[in-house]
């Protein structure tokens, strides 16, 4: 069994226990924020494991910065809190590390056959 890092195990206890739903969090390709950068009203700062991304004037969202720069990640929160035409820009860049395609087809579309293999007991 592997150990859950103790901040994990906190974030997702207070989404799952806590419903605070808000505080969930999304990944994105890091290719999400190339529309930003080099951009005059945009400013765009990071340390080594978060970043800050500000519209001047406007909004701004906090993000988290995976280990190989590739993935970005953020709160629902802060993501449900941009403009509509950002929110479609970072849902167009959703990237579920190591996740199953076919629990999202069922998630979207309750009922739906998922034909890839065998049912089996997962001893």
């Amino acid at each position: 069994m592997t150990e859950s890092d103790p901040f994990l195990v906190a974030l997702c206890r207070r989404v799952l226990v806590g419903q605070q739903h808000e505080l969930a969090q999304v990944t994105f390709d890091a290719a999400v924020l190339d529309r930003y950068r080099g951009q005059p009203v945009y400013s765009l700062i990071r340390t080594d494991t978060v970043g800050r991304l500000k519209q001047e004037g406007g909004w701004s969202l906090d993000f988290g910065i995976g280990p190989d720069d590739r993935h970005v990640h953020g709160c629902l929160r802060d993501l449900a809190a941009l403009p509509e035409e950002e929110r479609l820009h970072w849902a167009t860049h959703a990237v579920l590390p190591n996740g199953s395609r076919n629990f999202l087809q069922m998630c979207l579309h309750p009922g739906s056959c998922i034909d890839d293999g065998e049912v089996r007991r997962w001893d």
